[in-house]
This record gives C-alpha cells, sequence and structure tokens, in this order.
C-alpha cells in the first residue's frame, strides 16, 4: 500500500498570477488575474467587478504592502482552497483564500 500523496501546492495560472501580482506589488497583473465580473468577498465585505476590486487591492492588499507565502493547497467541489501566510502593513497572520474559476480568469474569490 502506498502512502496518500500531499496536496499539490502548484497554482493554477491565474491564482499564481495573483499572488506573483500581490508579491510583486504589480496592481495591474493582479486586476488581469480576474473575470472582468469577478466577485471578492474579504471578511464578509463584497467587492464587485475589477473597479471594485481594484479598490479593494489599494486598501487592502498591495496597498499595504501584502505578500503571499502559501503553506497550502486544497482542491474540492468549492474550488482551489489555499492557506497563505499573510504579511505587510495591514492584515498579517494566517488566511484562507478559496478561489473559484472561470475561462477568463478568477470568478470568485472569499477570504477568511
Amino acid at each position: 500500500m502506498t502512502a496518500p500523496r500531499p496536496p499539490r501546492m502548484e497554482l493554477e495560472p491565474p491564482i499564481q498570477a495573483m499572488v506573483d501580482a500581490t508579491n510583486r506589488g504589480d496592481s495591474e497583473a493582479l486586476l488581469n488575474a480576474f473575470d472582468e465580473h469577478a466577485v471578492l468577498i474579504d471578511w464578509g465585505r463584497t467587492f464587485t467587478g475589477r473597479t471594485e476590486i481594484a479598490l479593494w487591492n489599494s486598501d487592502e492588499n498591495i496597498g499595504t504592502q501584502n505578500r503571499l507565502s502559501i503553506t497550502g493547497v486544497n482542491r474540492s467541489d468549492e474550488g482551489v482552497v489555499v492557506r497563505a501566510l499573510v504579511t505587510g502593513k495591514g492584515f498579517r497572520g494566517v488566511g484562507t483564500l478559496t478561489f473559484q474559476l472561470g475561462p477568463n480568469g478568477i470568478t470568485r474569490l472569499t477570504i477568511t
């Protein structure tokens, strides 16, 4: 009997693009990882579409110099659940980012 395999740490391209853009401080690349009509929910606050996600990014993510270190990945019917250690000048600690993807990038991101 073989041991179970650990979850794959590689991220789907739109998710990797969002993480890389955050870590580089590249707001344009971050927005390009999202579908035009994407929804981002950050601890119950909802941001719909790239314009609102850009405001969230400016106030809560790249604007606070966030950096994301991925600590785990799980794929389920909910989507791709990513655990990350967040550092920067805003929220610091471990967070869970649940991604749903479509043909044009991230369609939904829920942060808890």
